[in-house]
């Protein structure tokens, strides 16, 4: 374990030596760490994880607005975009919303 730092023990290498790409679960905790740091708004947790040529799409929810009761927090969704080493390109908020709001689908989103 000599000449090793905490975070080469985590790193996944291939035969070759190079970084292994990442996992869904590893996508969808980069794209949330990331996003903690930007916002500093709590998550609630990742609803969707696509792959896409340059990496992942992870779509968040997060908890833009505490109220009482809770039942009229606001929600919003945010669709972050990371490469394959985990590293942010781009994030946007695509949804805001009460908790409790019946999910009527994307429609004519996107």
């Amino acid at each position: 374990m000599s000449g090793e730092t905490p975070d080469d023990s985590e790193d996944v290498r291939s035969e070759s030596g190079e970084l292994a790409p990442l996992t869904t679960a590893q996508a969808a905790s980069a794209a949330i760490e990331q996003l903690v740091e930007l916002t500093s708004k709590p998550m609630q947790g990742a609803t969707s994880v696509e792959p896409t040529d340059q990496g992942w799409t992870v779509e968040i929810e997060v908890l833009e607005d505490r109220r009482i009761p809770s039942s009229a927090d606001m929600l919003a969704l945010y669709e972050v975009e990371i490469d394959l080493d985990g590293n942010l390109l781009a994030y946007r908020r695509t949804k805001r919303y009460a908790r409790g709001t019946a999910d009527i689908g994307r429609g004519g989103q996107r």
